[in-house]
């Protein structure tokens, strides 16, 4: 039978499949299958579905979102910024050089051999055909000097001709060996028309490996400011080709387990940058002495991509929420800072939802709190006034009657006037809290405290003229 597939989106709060309750922009990709051998297949959660339908949908307003933020993290002049737009063509290290002019019309000589897989544009095809060596390698990670020492080109030849023709290849024959496989990975890598990072990002990349932190005064350390240049990186990522995008992860996975099992290859993350870096990253058709001032830069930068690979393909929070905003109608915003307006106290109308949830549980706490200790203090103002006639009944009456606004003693509260006394710390103090303890933005923490102080005052009023009643009788 056939196999149907599509999308599924759970609302935020929906039940998930199972009973279980779904949290905020849960979506998940599903199959339909009549296959009973592939019903078992697990359900996959995608966090930047909004993300990846904006950038297919509305290519242009995902660009400038994730350009706009890149921007907001490094500086690219008006040139660079338009190279990494695509509005003008690169420019790059050598590009006016003559001195390496004969290497460069060898290496232009040597790619007009193009077949199918090596040597052309990057594509799904092209990629689904190298994936094979890729899982190959996964599997063969302990092989001393990986990447760095190469095969046989007799082995290495077969195994191109047959990936040029599409032929499924048995790699785990045993008729090649990992060093051919991952030679002729970094060949493949080294014969695309332009590295896999592309040309327009590569001041980008520039850029991104000179981010610092600052020291209190303000002023730029030597110290790498990791936070940010994994922030700018996968903007960066956001907008390289899709094909690029796939064998990028792809690869960067491969050299992150590589490097896990240096103990054993002898591959350290840097010891693979320095064999990648100028298959990934340098522009093509220069040499090392183009890149002489760079050159450190960039292959740390690779370092790096290898060592926090796993955080790299993972759309920035803000930019998943400006996508769902986009979708559910509304209103968007276009960068981090714009994301950070949410929470100011003075734009009410830019609260979420939450927030507002919020904001009325803490109202209703208030209402609450301030009626139970109303009648709290009816239930004080009666046992006083039930009290025989004394001074202190007096004194007590008079505090009562300083606050009329503060609590509803009823119809039979003594009306006559009293001349103005020193204010009581204990008892009018706490009728004071109770008319200034009112105000909304009051928080929850404080209300509760001066609920305690309330209730505490009324116990020891309480116990202090239960005593005084029972000496006097």
């Amino acid at each position: 039978m056939g196999r149907r597939s599509g999308r599924y989106e759970m609302a935020e709060g929906a039940p998930a499949p199972g009973g279980r309750r779904g949290g905020s922009d849960a979506i998940c990709n599903f199959v339909i299958c009549n296959d009973s051998s592939l019903r078992s297949q697990p359900i996959i959660f995608n966090p930047d579905f909004f993300v990846e339908k904006l950038r297919h949908e509305k290519p242009e307003v995902f660009t400038e979102l994730v350009v706009s933020n890149i921007t907001r993290l490094i500086d690219l002049p008006g040139a660079e910024l338009a190279q990494l737009m695509g509005e003008e063509d690169p420019k790059l290290p050598g590009a006016n050089s003559t001195a390496s002019g004969f290497f460069r019309s060898l290496m232009s000589l040597k790619r007009k051999e193009k077949g199918v897989v090596f040597g052309s544009p990057l594509t799904e095809e092209g990629i689904a055909q190298v994936s094979q060596l890729i899982e190959y390698l996964h599997k063969n990670l302990r092989a001393e000097g990986l990447f760095r020492v190469p095969g046989n080109s007799i082995r290495q030849q077969i195994l191109k001709d047959a990936l040029n023709s599409g032929t499924d290849i048995d790699l785990d024959s045993g008729e090649f060996h990992s060093n051919d496989v991952a030679t002729l990975l970094k060949m493949f890598l080294g014969e695309l028309p332009e590295p896999l990072l592309t040309h327009k990002h590569f001041h980008a990349h520039l850029k991104i490996a000179d981010l610092t932190l600052f020291d209190e005064k303000g002023n730029k350390t030597s110290t790498p400011d990791k936070e940010r240049q994994i922030e700018a990186l996968q903007l960066l990522f956001l907008i390289l080709p899709a094909p690029n995008r796939s064998l990028l992860k792809l690869l960067l996975d491969l050299l992150y387990q590589t490097a896990k099992k240096q103990d054993k290859n002898k591959m350290s993350a840097h010891n693979l940058a320095l064999m990648f870096a100028p298959h990934i990253l340098w522009p093509r058709n220069v040499t090392a002495n183009d890149l002489q001032e760079n050159i450190t830069k960039l292959n740390n930068g690779v370092t790096f991509m290898i060592k926090h690979s796993q955080k790299l393909f993972k759309a920035p929070a803000y930019i998943r929420e400006c996508a769902r905003l986009h979708y559910l109608g509304s209103r968007a915003h276009t960068s981090k800072d714009d994301l950070d307006l949410l929470t100011s106290p003075g734009s009410k109308e830019l609260q979420p939802l939450k927030s507002q949830k919020r904001s009325r549980l803490d109202t209703c706490h208030q209402e609450e709190t301030q009626q139970r200790t109303e009648e709290a203090l009816k239930e004080l103002f009666r046992h006083v006034h039930n009290m025989p006639d004394s001074a202190k009944k007096k004194k007590l009456i008079r505090q009562f009657n300083k606050h009329p606004t503060a609590l509803t003693p009823g119809s039979d509260v003594p009306t006559s006037p009293a001349p103005r006394r020193t204010r009581s710390r204990s008892f009018s103090g706490l009728i004071k809290l109770q008319k200034c303890g009112s105000p909304a933005h009051m928080s929850q923490a404080k209300l509760k405290s001066l609920e305690g102080q309330k209730a505490e005052s009324c116990r020891r009023m309480r116990a202090h003229l239960l005593s005084k009643d029972s000496s006097s009788l």
